[in-house]
């Protein structure tokens, strides 16, 4: 009996692919392929499956729970909500962070590492202690005015933590109080300001200031507006404080 077409197109297909030996899941012998074997799935899964750079996957958390944080409050806020947000799945969270108060603190303290970092680097351009005060005024305000949902993370939510405000609040604000207290002390030290203030309690006075208006517009939902007035608002109030310090 003569072949169909259909028979000899099969046969035709299978000869080719013995002699070929193209595929990688079985050798010409019958036996299993590369990629059959437990190195050969490695691999196959590796160019698959490319694996996410672990600090890309921890900033994505990071940046998922300011949002989260600043949208639902602290409390509200679920560990699965982050995990959404961050497209990550819940249990993945874990790897990285013990509790949602473990992450809360990890936003303050690599968030305030940035804003250190950019405070340092505004003040480090000029001398002038004065010059440098209204830089760091205007610096934090701008803040506000650039990422709202940040600043009331660090402004509101924290206060709600009671582990950040006994365990982080001291030694997290130290390094950012220390900045204001050399200002001063360097300003005295050029006779600018007044050389009977202490520099570490004036540097916590101005500080209550700038947060306490940071604070108002925060609560006050108007951080999206602050655009047009932060400039204005950040001169007024460096040149209160610059008034209470001058020699």
């Amino acid at each position: 009996m003569g072949q169909t077409h259909s028979e000899v197109g099969y046969l035709g297909i299978a000869a080719l692919s013995a002699a070929a030996d193209t595929s990688p899941y079985q050798s010409s012998a019958g036996g299993p392929g590369p990629l059959q074997t437990f190195e050969g799935r490695r691999h196959r899964d590796r160019v698959a499956r490319p694996k996410t750079d672990k600090s890309e996957t921890r900033r994505r958390i990071i940046d998922a729970a300011v949002l989260v944080f600043a949208e639902r409050g602290l409390y509200a806020a679920r560990i699965s909500d982050i995990a959404r947000a961050a497209e990550v799945a819940e249990g993945t969270i874990y790897l990285y962070f013990k509790s949602k108060d473990d992450i809360l603190i990890s936003v303050f303290r690599e968030k305030m590492a940035e804003i250190l970092a950019r405070f340092q680097a505004l003040i480090a351009e000029v001398e002038d202690p004065e010059e440098q005060l209204r830089r760091y005024v205007t610096g934090h305000l701008a803040l506000v005015a650039e990422q709202p949902k940040l600043m009331q993370v660090l402004t509101v939510e924290l206060r709600q933590s009671t582990r950040f405000m006994k365990e982080q609040r001291p030694q997290g604000f130290a390094r950012y109080l220390a900045v204001l207290a050399s200002i001063v002390a360097d300003g005295q030290r050029r006779g600018v300001f007044r050389r009977e203030l202490k520099p570490a309690l004036v540097g916590r006075a101005i500080f209550g200031a700038i947060d306490e208006i940071a604070l108002a517009w925060v609560l006050g939902g108007g951080a999206e507006g602050l655009a047009a007035v932060h400039g204005e608002v950040s001169r007024e109030l460096a040149e209160l404080l610059l008034r209470g310090l001058r020699a």
